[in-house]
């Protein structure tokens, strides 16, 4: 028996030429799309949750704050993982993923519940000490903490490699794959002289890449920031620090971003130290596109930068009701007006605190800084910092928060402590193995994972 359609469709041989045009029409535009220049460099980006910890202590803002974690009454081993070469960037979190990150050129992916490596890319050969005028890094390699972007499902360092060239790597999170590889010196500055130790940001659709200089301040570097697409296509955006030399932007914590993709960076001692202000020993503030909008220093910046005293030694962190805080080497902290810099001597408040390196940490109206005699707790309240606990000398790490617990490392003996943060007091420690001077703990639900000179060791909150 004959099946009778539905639907019966009439077509006339306008209607059937209109048809096969638009098939062909639709064939053109995805052959076309084949051969695009910009790749297409995922295909399924796996999700994050809000434990996930994607970039230099946790976001944007380098706050270094995890809510809901638990507090500890211990903490307890879990696994240890030897790496290829030493661990000076800040571990991340992604979707059970842990992402390290070694000077031997490395990336590695290990399961965050029992350590296991699940893929690792060696993406070049580092450089070695014995080749540099100066430096205290060997073999020097990827220094700097990396970023991943969940637009793209890539995480990106900052890789030097044999030849002086520092190359932007983006390797697929789920499978170690590279696929972007970008040389990002920009033209006419010596790379010999350049390091790439700071943190990377991602924001306004594009990756930041901050520079300073070698430990020892040698050659004619500048502090700079570099701009790139994720994609590595399109031309690099520069800003260059105006000081005829030095101007590092190093510190371990790169770029602080607010909600408007407004960069933050703190910038080392420059060569200038009379007649107008260079720009150096500063706070400044860059848009989106790397253009200086505002900056700050002390009044004291020409000693400072004849002293080698700056306020480039630790991140500026954004707090609460768009005002920002900074510390250096010269023992003062600042609160300043993000979206008013001041200038010179502009500060809202100045108070001695302490020589402050590495990154801070926020929660909610509470500040906890890597001073080197101890980390301190500073409390705003409106436009005004007080002074809180002081944590023991050897606790001086880049501190983190997770529930109501600092955790930070003391790296010559090697122990991670957790303090109670309304109080300093501690509430446990571990052995965990000889760190970085600028090593800084990162959270995931219930652990803790420390890069070493050796890997990484996770922790447990018990």
């Amino acid at each position: 028996m004959p099946i009778t359609p539905l639907v019966r469709i009439r077509t006339t041989p306008l209607r059937l030429l209109t048809t096969v045009f638009c098939l062909l029409l639709l064939l053109f535009l995805a052959s076309c799309d084949a051969g695009a220049t910009t790749p297409r460099i995922y295909s399924t980006v796996p999700p994050i949750s809000s434990s996930d910890w994607t970039t230099y202590h946790a976001n944007p803002a380098r706050t270094g704050y995890l809510a809901n974690m638990p507090d500890p009454h211990n903490l307890t081993p879990l696994w240890q993982q030897s790496l290829d070469g030493s661990v000076y960037a800040e571990p991340l979190v992604v979707n059970g993923r842990v992402i390290v990150v070694t000077e031997n050129d490395t990336f590695y992916a290990l399961d965050a519940t029992t350590g296991a490596v699940q893929w690792h890319t060696n993406v070049g050969v580092p450089v070695a000490r014995s080749i540099l005028p100066c430096g205290d890094i060997d073999p020097l390699g990827i220094t700097g903490t990396p970023v991943y972007d969940p637009q793209t499902g890539l995480v990106f360092a900052v890789a030097e490699v044999q030849g002086f060239t520092h190359l932007l790597v983006g390797v697929n999170v789920t499978t170690g794959q590279v696929k972007v590889r970008r040389p990002i010196d920009p033209p006419g500055i010596d790379a010999r002289v350049e390091q790439e130790r700071s943190a990377l940001a991602l924001a306004n659709g594009l990756v930041y890449v901050a520079f300073g200089g070698l430990a020892g301040d040698c050659g004619d570097y500048h502090g700079l920031i570099v701009a790139s697409r994720p994609d590595g296509t399109g031309p690099l955006l520069t800003y260059q620090v105006p000081t005829p030399r030095e101007g590092g932007i190093w510190t371990p914590p790169g770029p602080s971003i607010d909600a408007q993709g407004n960069l933050y960076v703190s910038v080392g001692n420059g060569a200038v130290t009379q007649g107008d202000w260079d720009y150096s020993d500063s706070i400044l503030r860059l848009s989106p596109s790397l253009q200086l909008e505002d900056g700050f220093a002390p009044t004291s910046w020409q000693q400072e930068n004849a002293t080698d005293a700056d306020l480039g030694s630790m991140g500026p962190v954004l707090l609460p009701n768009g005002l920002l805080y900074a510390n250096g080497k010269s023992g003062e902290g600042y609160l300043l007006q993000a979206n008013q810099l001041g200038g010179v001597g502009g500060q809202l408040q100045a108070l001695h605190v302490c020589v402050a390196f590495g990154g801070a940490a926020v929660r909610g109206q509470s500040l906890f800084i890597p001073c080197s005699d101890g980390v301190r707790q500073l409390q705003l309240s409106g436009v005004h910092l007080s002074t809180g606990w002081h944590a023991a000398q050897q606790i001086n790490g880049s501190p983190v928060v997770g529930g109501q617990t600092v955790y930070s490392l003391d790296s010559s003996d090697g122990i991670l402590y957790a303090l109670d943060a309304a109080t300093g007091t501690v509430r446990a420690s571990i052995t965990v193995g000889q760190t970085t001077r600028f090593a800084t703990p990162t959270l995931y639900q219930s652990s803790i994972f420390v890069g070493t000179q050796n890997g990484i060791v996770a922790v447990g909150v018990a």
